[in-house]
């Protein structure tokens, strides 16, 4: 995407344009409020650089607003918060239609179980059990400020917010609370595998297609909009 993206707006501005952003996310996931920053010179209004972007980009790509911003914003250090989505089809046979867009489970899950296991996560803590072997992170330690597990009809969704995700953290929590949801771990198991600081002891890594990135949140003092409601499912 960040391709896709620096080829489209170099196009508005009529010179090489390199992009931040808030945060990297794996090949599949989906992103409702990516924030971006870049340095130009060109003089262009709002809309040009929204409608320009917009068609050099493709189907699944689209700048939703963009505006000026103080020199000392940055996309990614501004950020205060960032919230998470994951998003569970939790039904014996697969769907032809949230194919791509949502993770698949067929045993039944139980929410409520899994929402409060995932009550023992929030806080500052070591995440290491919860970290892909591959983070780059130079800390282990992270802050998640809200977690939440619901059922919408035939879906689980597990909504996290926090102050910075690790590497393939979001999905390895809901690996473990998957498995506690479908009752093949105690509740107490999510703060055992926490407790561990080891990620052989938790569960597996769900698929990144019901990942979506819902946005970070800044200082009202930049006047960022606010990510969006998720509206899936």
């Amino acid at each position: 995407m960040q391709a896709q993206l620096e080829a489209a707006l170099s196009k508005v501005a009529d010179h090489p344009v390199a992009v931040t952003a808030a945060g990297r996310t794996d090949a599949g996931v989906h992103a409702l409020q990516q924030v971006i920053h870049f340095d130009t010179a060109a003089q262009r209004s709002a809309y040009s650089w929204l409608l320009g972007s917009n068609t050099n980009l493709p189907h699944d790509v689209s700048v939703r607003w963009i505006q000026p911003i103080a020199d000392r914003f940055h996309a990614r250090f501004s950020a205060v918060r960032r919230s998470y989505r994951y998003v569970i089809h939790n039904h014996r046979a697969r769907s032809a239609l949230v194919g791509g867009r949502a993770g698949w489970w067929p045993v039944s899950l139980e929410a409520a179980a899994m929402h409060e296991a995932a009550q023992a996560l929030i806080g500052e803590h070591d995440f290491s059990a919860f970290r892909d072997s591959q983070c780059q992170s130079t800390t282990p330690m992270r802050r998640l400020d809200r977690i939440e597990v619901t059922r919408k009809g035939e879906f689980i969704v597990v909504d996290v917010t926090g102050n910075a995700f690790l590497h393939h953290m979001v999905r390895n929590i809901t690996g473990v609370l998957a498995e506690i949801g479908q009752g093949r771990r105690p509740v107490a198991w999510a703060r055992d595998v926490l407790a561990s600081r080891d990620r052989t002891q938790g569960g597996m890594t769900v698929p990144a297609c019901g990942l979506y990135f819902v946005g970070p949140e800044y200082p009202a003092e930049f006047a960022v909009p606010s990510p969006p409601l998720p509206h899936f499912p």
